[in-house]
């Protein structure tokens, strides 16, 4: 480690791309001859304020230079941005022109955070010789399912307050000078994002009025391809894990939205990615975190998980420079001999390391759904339990997307406000006629339930085309329902994402709903909760239920929903139960 804590500041530093577009990055280099192995940031959320999260003094102390740029078409770099399309490319050049540099050993490492995980994976997709390891947080797998769909719903919420605020309005300057946009579309903008609901629930979604021209063209884009098709197979990243060969340290949150993304990723490349060495170094840990900047310390919704939930006190920081350490410097420090996965497990609220993921001792368990056919709020007679249903009449309940469930927490993004993210009590939500509550009775001892989690739902629709939820909620002795992991599937691409089919009203059909995953542990005189509806607004857009395609329709139809749990149609969430 250096003595001195000096740095060499060089910004707006000009690096060309392959196209002749010119790309800016500010360059932050420790004091001495060097030469010294470099991470990267690529960012598209200003390198002037992108020096998180390691701080290029606390790297230049560590023997690392830092270089951060902006992306193209963003603040200071020129060309056009469109989301995902040129950061392969443009990763590739960058990583490529720093390892030219003398002031580079020819080793470079990425890290950093949501979009900024998608530049580094799109680079390592792109293969750059020079990338030595990557450290994407909180990111995703694949842009069409987990990102802007997910069990091909629009995560609407996400996707207009990212779009409208971070993308757009963030950037205008950079926009206005290519664009030539007036004041006066810079402050429709700013009046849009200020009150957000009318956004959420305009209609059709297609003619959102605040983005055209130019200004976000993407997010039409989006919306005109709604199925998994080859607009979006061109960026997926779990479909070239077997030509990635860059170690990558995984970092995810159990209230993350880009949570199954980050898992998968894991998952790919340890099993996939291009060698043996490649596939051995892949890493995996996962804290009690939003997307995004917590509240306070430990604080994630309106749960705390104590101190030593935090980022901060597990040195997550300590822990990018040990990777890099170790990759770029050959420092033998013993971190590939680690544990590969690290966990927080809720409810206890303990860090754990493990050896595999999913644990191999887990114990998938079927929590089955009952009632006397009144399942209907938190008022009704829904129960769950490990025996299989006989002979029981079926839930009902209307689905209206006038009046849709809202949204209480979860994994959101980018609008705190708007949508608060993470834990929150959930009875508000569970006194609707439209939600099927299912609960166990108090617990007689503790529970784990850690790994991947889904809903197997057999059910009928008024409709030929409608949505599906569940939510997985911990329910604490004083009633609090705390939720855990949620998830959707659109009815039409109950069999894929990739060809979408309508249903027959009327018709009962097996529905599988992902919930990804999580860890928590169910204390003693807890209960165990499932949630089922067919609406979480404004987090996923609301199905129309007319079959049509949702992004051009203008008006709504109710439907009646039909849950089935008895012998024949046994519905039922299947949990990892960890042997205590």
């Amino acid at each position: 480690m250096p003595a001195s804590a000096s740095l060499q500041v060089s910004t707006n530093v000009a690096v060309p791309m392959r196209d002749g577009i010119q790309l800016y990055a500010d360059v932050y280099l420790p004091e001495g001859e060097g030469p010294f192995p470099v991470i990267l940031q690529r960012t598209p959320y200003n390198k002037t304020l992108a020096r998180t999260p390691l701080d290029p003094l606390k790297s230049a102390e560590n023997g690392f230079g830092v270089v951060i740029q902006d992306t193209r078409g963003r603040y200071q770099s020129e060309g056009e941005f469109y989301t995902f399309r040129y950061e392969q490319d443009d990763g590739y050049d960058t990583v490529e022109w720093i390892a030219a540099q003398p002031w580079c050993t020819g080793k470079v490492g990425m890290y950093g955070a949501s979009y900024v995980g998608a530049t580094q994976w799109l680079a390592a997709k792109g293969r750059p010789p020079h990338l030595a390891a990557i450290v994407p947080r909180i990111t995703a797998s694949n842009y069409h399912e987990g990102w802007t769909y997910q069990g091909g719903a629009f995560e609407l919420g996400f996707n207009v307050s990212w779009t409208l605020l971070q993308l757009t309005l963030a950037n205008f300057q950079n926009l206005s000078n290519r664009l030539d946009l007036s004041k006066d579309r810079q402050q429709a903008l700013l009046k849009a994002v200020d009150a957000m609901d009318p956004a959420f629930s305009h209609l059709p979604l297609k003619t959102l009025p605040h983005l055209p021209d130019g200004m976000a063209e993407y997010y039409y884009d989006w919306l005109a391809h709604p199925a998994y098709d080859d607009y979006w197979k061109q960026w997926c990243i779990e479909d070239h894990h077997a030509q990635i060969s860059v170690p990558a340290y995984n970092i995810g949150g159990w209230y993350d939205i880009f949570l199954g993304g980050t898992i998968r990723n894991y998952l790919g490349m340890r099993e996939h990615g291009a060698t043996e060495e490649i596939r051995r170094g892949q890493k995996l840990i996962i804290g009690p975190w939003l997307h995004g900047a917590s509240p306070g310390p430990g604080i994630t919704g309106d749960h705390y998980f104590g101190l030593g939930s935090d980022p901060t006190v597990i040195d997550l920081d300590g822990l990018h420079f040990r990777w890099f350490d170790y990759w770029l410097k050959g420092i033998d420090n013993g971190i590939l001999d680690e544990p590969p996965v690290r966990i927080f497990v809720m409810g206890d609220n303990v860090w754990r390391d493990e050896d595999e993921w999913p644990l191999a001792r887990a114990e998938d368990v079927n929590y089955y759904f009952h009632s006397e056919g009144k399942a209907n709020s938190l008022n009704g007679n829904g129960t769950l339990s490990t025996q299989a249903p006989a002979n029981e009449p079926p839930d009902v309940f209307l689905y209206n997307p006038a009046d849709p469930v809202p949204t209480q927490g979860g994994p959101l993004c980018c609008n705190a406000y708007f949508l608060p993210n993470g834990a929150y009590d959930q009875r508000e939500i569970e006194v609707r006629e439209d939600v099927l509550v299912y609960s166990t009775p108090p617990l007689e001892r503790d529970i784990e339930v850690t790994g991947p989690i889904s809903v197997t739902l057999w059910a009928a629709t008024s409709a030929t085309d409608t949505d599906f939820t569940a939510k997985l909620v911990d329910v604490s002795t004083c009633g609090c329902a705390r939720n855990l992991t949620d998830g959707i599937i659109r009815a039409r691409c109950r069999e894929s994402t990739a060809a979408p089919s309508p249903v027959e009203p009327g018709q009962v059909y097996r529905y599988t709903i992902d919930l990804w995953a999580t860890s928590n542990v169910f204390k003693q005189g807890h209960q165990i909760r499932v949630e089922i509806s067919s609406s979480n607004f404004p987090r996923f857009d609301r199905n129309t239920n007319t079959g049509n395609v949702i992004a051009e329709d203008e008006g709504f139809k109710p439907a009646m929903q039909t849950i089935l749990h008895n012998a024949q149609y046994p519905s039922h969430i299947t949990l990892p139960i960890v042997p205590g």
